[in-house]
């Protein structure tokens, strides 16, 4: 099979925009969470989140705007980056050998979040008319073809918090078996708003705010972990096979070398060490490594008490007992849902090509340092020659995405 290269990176969330900008605030463990307003009206607690602090489509006429969900916007600041940073023309040169693979978890859930308000408060009850058309989770993925005319194949993928990775793993394959040359691939989420915040509150997985320190509220396998801090943002990647690269004279940030997805088919929300452990196995299998050939994983690690323990656990059981370097950056950057395989394939590949991993912030004491070498406290450099990112979602899906130096 022909080896499939990284050739650009795009990101924005909390930290900021850019893919740089990303790797900084992780490996400094610099936290992108503050704290929310809730409302009263609707019985909404305040909450700490990972909200971006940007502004977006500064420079798009208003009527135009109007076509896009905030997660689309995300998605088209984080695709213009990696785009250029792979050096390609504004548009692809051979369209129909190029691809989109975009994952998404609720799509345009701030769109009809509005459309609902809108229709109860407005006299007489309308919505706006473009709401399917930011809904629709193959939004974002249709609005990066139109840009970049990518007309060989367009998948959009919609699997919790899994998402963003499926759909980089497939576009692999997609790849491989010849049916593209290059494929633009990530993710985009924007649910911090009333309906989704109370959604997850109901459940008892959103960690309670801080008042004190809200950026401190996300504590992946900390022993006082609390629960997760949601985010918002977009990452992306351009990937393309080695031969069409080469022939275009493009320069490789990595390579994109396995893909394992599991599923647990045991529960809707408790996760399976062994549907994890198939996954993280199965990546290895694809890319042709050994378990000690892994020098960092990034680890799903929402800061849970049951979904750190059950991941600690898969971890050993494919790697060892304190035999690989573990960190989960969401304690800065929040959990994106659907975005989340994205961003964290992005600051995977940012430690892989400074040789710097990054720590999980935050971390003061943990149990699970006795099964898990766990990075706390500075990032850690590190001989790095291939590393995972690891993405597990409700549903009981499991991605595993593994990167190694060109």
């Amino acid at each position: 099979m022909s080896r499939v290269w990284i050739t650009g990176l795009g990101a924005i969330s909390a930290l900021g925009a850019g893919a740089d900008t990303l790797a900084d605030g992780c490996q400094a463990g610099r936290s992108g969470v503050t704290a929310q307003p809730g409302s009263d009206e609707h019985g909404l607690k305040p909450f700490a989140a990972a909200a971006v602090p940007v502004p977006l489509a500064t420079g798009m006429p208003p009527a135009q705007r109007n076509l896009y969900d905030r997660h689309s916007l995300m998605a088209l600041e984080a695709a213009a980056e990696a785009w250029a940073q792979a050096g390609l023309p504004a548009t692809a040169a051979d369209p129909d050998r190029a691809a989109v693979a975009w994952g998404t978890g609720l799509g345009g859930s701030a769109s009809m979040e509005a459309s609902y308000a809108q229709m109860f408060t407005a006299r007489p009850p309308r919505v706006h008319p473009y709401t399917v058309v930011r809904v629709m989770a193959n939004s974002a993925a249709s609005h990066l073809a139109m840009r970049h005319q990518l007309r060989a194949a367009q998948l959009a993928v919609s699997n919790a918090c899994a998402s963003s990775a499926q759909a980089i793993g497939e576009a692999l394959w997609l790849l491989r078996n010849g049916r593209a040359d290059l494929a633009l691939v990530g993710g985009s989420e924007a649910m911090l708003h009333v309906g989704s915040a109370l959604g997850w509150q109901a459940m008892g997985v959103m960690a309670p705010l801080d008042a004190e320190a809200p950026e401190q509220g996300c504590r992946p396998f900390d022993d006082a972990r609390k629960g997760l801090v949601l985010g918002e943002g977009a990452a992306a990647l351009v990937i393309e096979t080695e031969a069409h690269a080469r022939a275009r004279g493009a320069t490789p940030l990595a390579v994109l070398a396995g893909y394992g997805h599991s599923v647990d088919a045991v529960h809707l929300s408790r996760p399976d060490a062994a549907g994890q452990a198939r996954a993280m196995s199965a990546a290895l299998r694809d890319a042709g490594l050994s378990p000690a050939d892994i020098g960092y994983v990034n680890a799903h690690g929402t800061a849970t008490e049951v979904g750190d323990a059950v991941e600690a656990e898969s971890i050993t059981t494919v790697f060892g007992r304190r035999a690989v370097p573990v960190s989960a950056t969401k304690a800065v950057h929040g959990h994106l849902i659907g975005a989340g395989g994205a961003l964290e394939l992005v600051s995977t590949v940012q430690a892989l090509r400074r040789q710097l991993l990054p720590p999980s912030a935050h971390l003061r004491s943990s149990a699970l340092s006795e099964r898990l070498d766990l990075i706390t406290g500075e990032a850690r450099a590190a001989r790095l020659r291939a590393a995972m990112s690891n993405s597990f979602a409700f549903g009981g899906s499991n991605v595993a995405l593994v990167v190694t130096q060109a």
